[in-house]
Protein backbone atom coordinates (compact mmCIF):
# COMPACT_ATOMS: atom_id res chain seq x y z
CA UNK A 1 0.00 0.00 0.00
CA UNK A 2 1.47 2.91 -1.10
CA UNK A 3 1.65 5.88 1.06
CA UNK A 4 -0.01 8.25 -1.63
CA UNK A 5 -7.88 -23.96 16.39
CA UNK A 6 -5.33 -26.08 17.97
CA UNK A 7 -3.17 -28.45 14.96
CA UNK A 8 -2.94 -24.37 13.71
CA UNK A 9 -1.22 -23.13 16.56
CA UNK A 10 1.09 -26.51 16.77
CA UNK A 11 2.12 -25.67 13.09
CA UNK A 12 3.04 -21.95 13.53
CA UNK A 13 5.53 -23.17 16.48
CA UNK A 14 7.09 -25.69 14.41
CA UNK A 15 7.37 -23.03 11.74
CA UNK A 16 9.10 -20.66 14.11
CA UNK A 17 11.28 -24.09 15.25
CA UNK A 18 12.24 -24.43 11.61
CA UNK A 19 13.31 -20.97 10.33
CA UNK A 20 15.41 -20.80 13.71
CA UNK A 21 17.01 -24.39 13.02
CA UNK A 22 17.71 -23.50 9.18
CA UNK A 23 18.96 -19.85 9.54
CA UNK A 24 21.26 -20.31 12.29
CA UNK A 25 22.52 -23.84 11.63
CA UNK A 26 21.81 -24.47 15.48
CA UNK A 27 19.68 -27.36 15.93
CA UNK A 28 22.41 -29.08 18.80
CA UNK A 29 24.51 -32.34 17.48
CA UNK A 30 22.37 -34.58 19.06
CA UNK A 31 19.40 -34.41 16.22
CA UNK A 32 16.74 -34.94 18.14
CA UNK A 33 16.93 -31.93 20.64
CA UNK A 34 13.94 -29.86 21.70
CA UNK A 35 14.05 -27.70 18.48
CA UNK A 36 11.74 -25.16 20.82
CA UNK A 37 15.05 -23.73 22.23
CA UNK A 38 16.22 -22.91 18.62
CA UNK A 39 12.87 -21.14 17.67
CA UNK A 40 13.57 -18.70 20.95
CA UNK A 41 16.30 -17.99 19.36
CA UNK A 42 14.90 -16.66 16.16
CA UNK A 43 11.67 -14.66 17.09
CA UNK A 44 11.64 -11.14 17.50
CA UNK A 45 8.48 -10.40 16.68
CA UNK A 46 5.09 -12.46 17.53
CA UNK A 47 1.65 -11.75 17.81
CA UNK A 48 -0.84 -14.75 18.02
CA UNK A 49 -3.54 -12.54 18.89
CA UNK A 50 -4.63 -14.76 21.85
CA UNK A 51 -7.33 -13.40 24.26
CA UNK A 52 -10.73 -13.33 24.89
CA UNK A 53 -13.49 -11.64 22.25
CA UNK A 54 -13.72 -8.02 22.81
CA UNK A 55 -10.06 -7.35 23.87
CA UNK A 56 -8.13 -4.52 22.26
CA UNK A 57 -4.84 -5.11 20.40
CA UNK A 58 -1.19 -5.42 22.78
CA UNK A 59 -0.39 -1.60 23.06
CA UNK A 60 2.90 -3.21 24.08
CA UNK A 61 3.62 -4.05 20.30
CA UNK A 62 0.86 -1.98 18.15
CA UNK A 63 -0.47 1.56 18.08
CA UNK A 64 -3.44 2.87 16.06
CA UNK A 65 -2.88 5.35 13.01
CA UNK A 66 -6.15 7.04 13.12
CA UNK A 67 -7.19 10.08 10.72
CA UNK A 68 -7.96 9.80 6.74
CA UNK A 69 -5.59 9.26 3.79
CA UNK A 70 -5.96 11.91 1.09
CA UNK A 71 -2.91 10.59 -0.40
CA UNK A 72 -4.68 7.36 -1.77
CA UNK A 73 -7.96 8.86 -1.91
CA UNK A 74 -9.05 6.31 0.51
CA UNK A 75 -12.52 6.82 2.12
CA UNK A 76 -12.44 5.49 5.35
CA UNK A 77 -11.76 7.37 8.81
CA UNK A 78 -9.30 5.30 10.97
CA UNK A 79 -10.12 4.83 14.59
CA UNK A 80 -8.69 3.69 17.79
CA UNK A 81 -10.51 1.23 19.91
CA UNK A 82 -12.43 -1.57 20.01
CA UNK A 83 -15.17 -0.38 17.35
CA UNK A 84 -12.75 -0.98 14.09
CA UNK A 85 -9.84 -3.70 15.47
CA UNK A 86 -10.32 -6.26 17.90
CA UNK A 87 -9.41 -9.90 19.06
CA UNK A 88 -12.41 -12.64 18.33
CA UNK A 89 -11.62 -15.09 21.43
CA UNK A 90 -10.63 -17.82 18.56
CA UNK A 91 -6.95 -16.51 18.38
CA UNK A 92 -7.61 -13.88 15.51
CA UNK A 93 -7.29 -10.15 15.23
CA UNK A 94 -10.23 -8.98 13.09
CA UNK A 95 -10.20 -5.30 11.65
CA UNK A 96 -13.49 -4.45 10.63
CA UNK A 97 -14.43 -2.00 7.61
CA UNK A 98 -18.02 -0.84 8.10
CA UNK A 99 -20.48 1.70 6.87
CA UNK A 100 -20.78 4.38 9.43
CA UNK A 101 -19.46 7.73 10.69
CA UNK A 102 -20.28 7.41 14.41
CA UNK A 103 -18.08 10.18 15.58
CA UNK A 104 -19.13 12.54 12.80
CA UNK A 105 -15.38 11.99 10.93
CA UNK A 106 -14.70 14.48 8.45
CA UNK A 107 -12.33 13.19 5.59
CA UNK A 108 -10.68 14.92 2.57
CA UNK A 109 -13.83 14.60 0.33
CA UNK A 110 -16.37 15.53 3.33
CA UNK A 111 -18.25 13.68 5.81
CA UNK A 112 -16.78 10.25 6.43
CA UNK A 113 -18.44 7.45 4.80
CA UNK A 114 -16.96 4.74 6.38
CA UNK A 115 -14.77 3.60 9.79
CA UNK A 116 -11.82 1.09 9.56
CA UNK A 117 -8.38 0.50 11.39
CA UNK A 118 -4.75 0.50 10.87
CA UNK A 119 -1.79 -0.73 13.37
CA UNK A 120 1.08 0.14 13.59
CA UNK A 121 4.61 -1.41 15.04
CA UNK A 122 5.75 2.14 14.43
CA UNK A 123 8.35 3.45 17.73
CA UNK A 124 7.26 -0.21 19.24
CA UNK A 125 9.12 -2.68 16.75
CA UNK A 126 11.54 -2.15 14.20
CA UNK A 127 14.42 -4.89 12.29
CA UNK A 128 16.35 -4.71 8.97
CA UNK A 129 16.42 -8.06 7.82
CA UNK A 130 14.45 -11.26 8.14
CA UNK A 131 12.01 -12.73 7.94
CA UNK A 132 7.99 -10.89 8.37
CA UNK A 133 4.86 -13.32 7.70
CA UNK A 134 0.96 -13.44 8.49
CA UNK A 135 -1.30 -14.90 8.13
CA UNK A 136 -4.86 -13.86 7.48
CA UNK A 137 -7.97 -14.16 5.55
CA UNK A 138 -8.94 -11.36 3.46
CA UNK A 139 -12.34 -9.54 3.23
CA UNK A 140 -13.71 -9.32 -0.08
CA UNK A 141 -15.91 -6.83 -2.54
CA UNK A 142 -15.55 -4.04 -4.78
CA UNK A 143 -13.34 -1.35 -3.02
CA UNK A 144 -11.62 -3.38 -0.12
CA UNK A 145 -8.01 -2.62 0.07
CA UNK A 146 -6.48 -4.96 2.59
CA UNK A 147 -2.77 -4.53 3.33
CA UNK A 148 0.47 -5.64 5.69
CA UNK A 149 3.42 -3.63 4.75
CA UNK A 150 6.57 -1.88 5.87
CA UNK A 151 7.79 1.47 6.20
CA UNK A 152 11.00 2.28 6.36
CA UNK A 153 11.66 3.71 10.07
CA UNK A 154 13.33 7.04 9.27
CA UNK A 155 10.40 8.14 7.16
CA UNK A 156 10.03 11.59 9.68
CA UNK A 157 13.04 12.42 8.72
CA UNK A 158 13.76 11.50 4.88
CA UNK A 159 9.90 11.04 3.55
CA UNK A 160 8.06 8.93 1.77
CA UNK A 161 9.76 7.08 -0.72
CA UNK A 162 12.90 8.06 0.51
CA UNK A 163 12.16 5.47 3.88
CA UNK A 164 11.54 2.91 1.65
CA UNK A 165 8.23 0.99 1.65
CA UNK A 166 7.81 -3.12 1.16
CA UNK A 167 4.48 -4.00 0.81
CA UNK A 168 4.00 -7.91 1.57
CA UNK A 169 0.40 -8.28 1.14
CA UNK A 170 -1.77 -6.09 -1.14
CA UNK A 171 -5.23 -7.38 -2.39
CA UNK A 172 -7.75 -5.13 -4.02
CA UNK A 173 -11.22 -6.34 -4.23
CA UNK A 174 -12.18 -6.65 -8.08
CA UNK A 175 -9.44 -8.91 -7.77
CA UNK A 176 -10.35 -11.82 -5.46
CA UNK A 177 -7.69 -14.38 -6.43
CA UNK A 178 -4.84 -12.13 -6.80
CA UNK A 179 -1.95 -10.70 -4.35
CA UNK A 180 0.39 -8.17 -4.81
CA UNK A 181 4.05 -7.53 -3.47
CA UNK A 182 5.56 -4.33 -4.43
CA UNK A 183 8.27 -2.03 -3.26
CA UNK A 184 8.59 1.66 -3.68
CA UNK A 185 11.30 3.74 -3.55
CA UNK A 186 13.26 6.98 -4.92
CA UNK A 187 12.21 6.80 -8.73
CA UNK A 188 9.93 4.02 -8.30
CA UNK A 189 7.36 4.83 -5.97
CA UNK A 190 3.31 4.65 -6.56
CA UNK A 191 2.16 3.77 -9.59
CA UNK A 192 6.05 3.02 -10.34
CA UNK A 193 6.11 0.65 -7.95
CA UNK A 194 8.17 -2.79 -8.74
CA UNK A 195 5.98 -5.82 -8.25
CA UNK A 196 4.53 -8.77 -8.95
CA UNK A 197 1.25 -10.34 -8.39
CA UNK A 198 0.04 -13.94 -7.05
CA UNK A 199 -2.60 -15.51 -8.46
CA UNK A 200 -4.25 -18.25 -6.23
CA UNK A 201 -7.54 -19.09 -5.31
CA UNK A 202 -10.12 -16.23 -3.64
CA UNK A 203 -8.27 -15.42 -0.60
CA UNK A 204 -11.18 -14.42 0.75
CA UNK A 205 -12.59 -17.49 1.33
CA UNK A 206 -9.85 -19.32 3.67
CA UNK A 207 -6.74 -18.21 5.64
CA UNK A 208 -3.41 -17.87 3.52
CA UNK A 209 0.29 -17.18 4.34
CA UNK A 210 2.15 -14.26 3.27
CA UNK A 211 5.57 -13.76 3.97
CA UNK A 212 8.88 -11.70 2.73
CA UNK A 213 12.42 -13.17 3.58
CA UNK A 214 14.58 -9.85 3.49
CA UNK A 215 17.99 -10.00 3.44
CA UNK A 216 20.97 -7.53 2.18
CA UNK A 217 20.52 -6.48 -1.46
CA UNK A 218 17.46 -9.21 -1.82
CA UNK A 219 13.43 -9.62 -1.15
CA UNK A 220 11.27 -12.90 -1.62
CA UNK A 221 7.50 -13.01 -1.54
CA UNK A 222 5.91 -15.62 -0.71
CA UNK A 223 2.53 -17.34 -0.70
CA UNK A 224 1.73 -20.26 1.61
CA UNK A 225 5.08 -21.16 1.12
CA UNK A 226 5.33 -20.72 -2.77
CA UNK A 227 7.95 -18.27 -3.75
CA UNK A 228 6.76 -16.09 -6.46
CA UNK A 229 9.13 -12.43 -6.86
CA UNK A 230 12.31 -11.93 -6.00
CA UNK A 231 13.66 -7.92 -6.02
CA UNK A 232 17.87 -6.79 -6.03
CA UNK A 233 19.04 -3.80 -7.20
CA UNK A 234 19.52 -5.00 -10.47
CA UNK A 235 15.55 -4.71 -10.71
CA UNK A 236 15.90 -0.69 -9.79
CA UNK A 237 16.92 0.44 -13.42
CA UNK A 238 19.80 2.49 -11.69
CA UNK A 239 17.71 3.96 -8.82
CA UNK A 240 18.54 3.83 -5.26
CA UNK A 241 17.87 0.89 -3.28
CA UNK A 242 16.56 1.43 0.39
CA UNK A 243 15.91 -1.55 2.06
CA UNK A 244 19.57 -1.52 4.40
CA UNK A 245 17.64 0.28 7.30
CA UNK A 246 15.22 -0.77 10.24
CA UNK A 247 11.40 -1.00 8.79
CA UNK A 248 8.04 -1.05 10.70
CA UNK A 249 5.38 -3.15 10.04
CA UNK A 250 1.74 -2.22 9.28
CA UNK A 251 -1.99 -3.74 8.85
CA UNK A 252 -5.13 -2.47 7.51
CA UNK A 253 -7.99 -2.39 5.56
CA UNK A 254 -9.13 0.67 3.67
CA UNK A 255 -12.00 1.45 1.64
CA UNK A 256 -11.62 2.86 -2.02
CA UNK A 257 -9.19 4.67 -3.53
CA UNK A 258 -7.05 5.29 -6.61
CA UNK A 259 -5.95 1.56 -7.39
CA UNK A 260 -9.33 -0.28 -5.65
CA UNK A 261 -11.74 2.16 -6.57
CA UNK A 262 -14.57 3.19 -4.44
CA UNK A 263 -17.32 0.91 -2.98
CA UNK A 264 -20.60 -0.32 -5.33
CA UNK A 265 -23.95 -1.36 -4.59
CA UNK A 266 -22.49 -4.85 -4.58
CA UNK A 267 -20.41 -4.25 -2.41
CA UNK A 268 -21.69 -5.59 1.66
CA UNK A 269 -20.78 -4.35 5.01
CA UNK A 270 -19.11 -4.77 7.08
CA UNK A 271 -16.44 -6.32 5.75
CA UNK A 272 -13.34 -8.11 7.75
CA UNK A 273 -9.80 -8.63 7.67
CA UNK A 274 -8.92 -11.74 9.90
CA UNK A 275 -5.38 -11.71 11.14
CA UNK A 276 -4.08 -15.38 12.50
CA UNK A 277 -0.54 -14.07 13.60
CA UNK A 278 2.10 -12.04 12.87
CA UNK A 279 5.62 -13.41 13.46
CA UNK A 280 8.82 -11.94 12.64
CA UNK A 281 12.41 -13.94 12.46
CA UNK A 282 16.00 -12.76 12.69
CA UNK A 283 18.66 -13.97 10.38
CA UNK A 284 19.94 -14.50 7.00
CA UNK A 285 16.40 -16.00 5.26
CA UNK A 286 17.71 -15.31 1.69
CA UNK A 287 18.29 -18.71 1.54
CA UNK A 288 21.39 -20.48 -0.09
CA UNK A 289 21.26 -22.27 -3.14
CA UNK A 290 23.58 -25.59 -4.45
CA UNK A 291 23.78 -29.10 -4.56
CA UNK A 292 23.35 -30.98 -1.41
CA UNK A 293 25.23 -34.08 -1.13
CA UNK A 294 25.00 -37.14 1.29
CA UNK A 295 27.07 -41.16 1.26
CA UNK A 296 28.88 -41.83 -1.44
CA UNK A 297 29.67 -37.90 -2.63
CA UNK A 298 26.63 -38.45 -4.43
CA UNK A 299 23.81 -35.43 -4.71
CA UNK A 300 20.17 -35.39 -3.91
CA UNK A 301 17.93 -35.36 -7.36
CA UNK A 302 14.80 -34.68 -8.63
CA UNK A 303 14.60 -38.03 -10.43
CA UNK A 304 14.58 -37.18 -14.35
CA UNK A 305 14.51 -34.10 -13.40
CA UNK A 306 10.81 -34.80 -13.40
CA UNK A 307 8.78 -31.74 -12.05
CA UNK A 308 5.18 -33.73 -11.46
CA UNK A 309 4.20 -33.73 -7.84
CA UNK A 310 5.32 -37.08 -6.36
CA UNK A 311 8.50 -37.46 -8.39
CA UNK A 312 11.05 -39.25 -6.05
CA UNK A 313 14.27 -37.92 -4.85
CA UNK A 314 16.88 -39.81 -4.85
CA UNK A 315 20.42 -39.91 -4.86
CA UNK A 316 22.94 -40.17 -8.16
CA UNK A 317 26.12 -38.87 -9.33
CA UNK A 318 26.36 -35.34 -9.30
CA UNK A 319 25.65 -33.58 -12.41
CA UNK A 320 25.25 -29.56 -11.66
CA UNK A 321 22.14 -29.54 -12.98
CA UNK A 322 19.08 -27.84 -11.88
CA UNK A 323 17.71 -31.20 -10.05
CA UNK A 324 20.58 -31.18 -8.00
CA UNK A 325 20.28 -27.28 -7.18
CA UNK A 326 18.44 -26.74 -3.74
CA UNK A 327 17.72 -23.60 -2.22
CA UNK A 328 17.53 -23.86 1.95
CA UNK A 329 14.96 -21.38 2.67
CA UNK A 330 14.27 -19.72 5.65
CA UNK A 331 10.80 -20.55 5.71
CA UNK A 332 12.14 -23.91 6.26
CA UNK A 333 11.69 -25.40 3.42
CA UNK A 334 14.57 -27.10 0.86
CA UNK A 335 13.28 -26.61 -2.94
CA UNK A 336 13.95 -27.69 -6.35
CA UNK A 337 12.57 -27.17 -9.91
CA UNK A 338 10.14 -24.36 -8.34
CA UNK A 339 8.60 -27.00 -5.59
CA UNK A 340 9.65 -28.33 -2.21
CA UNK A 341 11.23 -31.52 -0.70
CA UNK A 342 8.21 -32.98 0.86
CA UNK A 343 7.30 -36.31 2.74
CA UNK A 344 4.63 -38.57 1.12
CA UNK A 345 1.54 -38.04 2.76
CA UNK A 346 2.55 -36.12 5.48
CA UNK A 347 3.81 -39.37 7.18
CA UNK A 348 6.33 -39.20 10.61
CA UNK A 349 6.43 -42.94 10.55
CA UNK A 350 9.85 -44.77 9.60
CA UNK A 351 10.32 -45.59 5.62
CA UNK A 352 8.04 -42.73 4.94
CA UNK A 353 9.46 -41.67 1.40
CA UNK A 354 10.70 -38.21 0.38
CA UNK A 355 9.03 -36.26 -2.92
CA UNK A 356 8.96 -33.05 -4.86
CA UNK A 357 5.66 -31.73 -4.48
CA UNK A 358 3.78 -28.35 -4.70
CA UNK A 359 5.16 -26.10 -2.07
CA UNK A 360 2.25 -25.76 1.00
CA UNK A 361 3.34 -24.98 3.53
CA UNK A 362 3.06 -28.13 6.11
CA UNK A 363 4.99 -29.44 8.59
CA UNK A 364 5.61 -32.84 5.81
CA UNK A 365 7.74 -29.65 3.98
CA UNK A 366 9.48 -27.92 6.76
CA UNK A 367 13.23 -28.97 7.47
CA UNK A 368 15.57 -28.54 9.89
CA UNK A 369 19.88 -28.81 9.74
CA UNK A 370 21.72 -29.89 12.18
CA UNK A 371 25.82 -28.97 13.59
CA UNK A 372 25.85 -32.25 12.77
CA UNK A 373 24.68 -32.31 9.37
CA UNK A 374 21.32 -33.70 9.84
CA UNK A 375 18.64 -32.93 7.90
CA UNK A 376 15.89 -32.99 10.19
CA UNK A 377 11.82 -33.00 9.72
CA UNK A 378 11.03 -31.41 13.08
CA UNK A 379 6.93 -32.88 12.48
CA UNK A 380 8.26 -36.59 12.50
CA UNK A 381 11.90 -36.26 14.82
CA UNK A 382 13.39 -38.00 12.55
CA UNK A 383 15.89 -37.33 9.55
CA UNK A 384 16.55 -37.46 6.22
CA UNK A 385 18.20 -40.88 5.07
CA UNK A 386 19.16 -42.71 1.99
CA UNK A 387 17.40 -46.14 2.29
CA UNK A 388 19.43 -49.11 3.07
CA UNK A 389 22.99 -47.38 3.84
CA UNK A 390 23.31 -47.56 0.09
CA UNK A 391 25.38 -45.25 -2.17
CA UNK A 392 24.02 -46.30 -5.11
CA UNK A 393 22.40 -44.54 -7.98
CA UNK A 394 19.12 -44.22 -7.26
CA UNK A 395 18.60 -44.78 -3.80
CA UNK A 396 15.30 -43.20 -3.02
CA UNK A 397 15.35 -41.13 0.44
CA UNK A 398 12.95 -41.52 2.85
CA UNK A 399 12.77 -40.64 6.86
CA UNK A 400 14.14 -42.64 9.62
CA UNK A 401 15.14 -42.68 13.06
CA UNK A 402 17.69 -40.13 13.23
CA UNK A 403 21.11 -42.41 14.34
CA UNK A 404 24.30 -40.68 13.42
CA UNK A 405 24.92 -43.10 10.22
CA UNK A 406 26.44 -41.92 7.16
CA UNK A 407 23.92 -42.15 5.26
CA UNK A 408 22.11 -39.46 7.32
CA UNK A 409 24.35 -36.92 6.90
CA UNK A 410 24.56 -34.26 4.18
CA UNK A 411 26.24 -31.46 3.12
CA UNK A 412 24.38 -28.39 2.44
CA UNK A 413 25.12 -25.01 0.53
Amino acid sequence: MSISSRFRRVFQRSAAVLAAAVLLGSLPATAHAPASEAAVLAATFTDDFNGPAGAGIDTSKWHFETGDNVNNHERQWYTSGTNNAALDGQGNLVITAKKENPGNYNCWYGRCEYTSARLSTQGRFTQTYGRFEARMKLPRGQGMWPAFWMLGADIGNVGWPGSGEIDIMENVGFEPTTVHGTIHGPGYSGAGGIGAGYNGPNFSDDFHTYAVDWAPNQIRWFVDGNLYQTRTPADLNGNRWVFDHPFYLILNLAVGGYWPGDPNSGTVFPQHLVVDYVHVNSGDTAGRSGRITGIGGKCVDVAAANTANGTPIQITDCNGNAAQNWTIGGDGTIRALGKCLDVSGGSTADGAVVQLWDCNGSGAQRWAISGARDIVNPQADKCLDATGNSSANGTRLQLWTCSGAPNQKWTTP
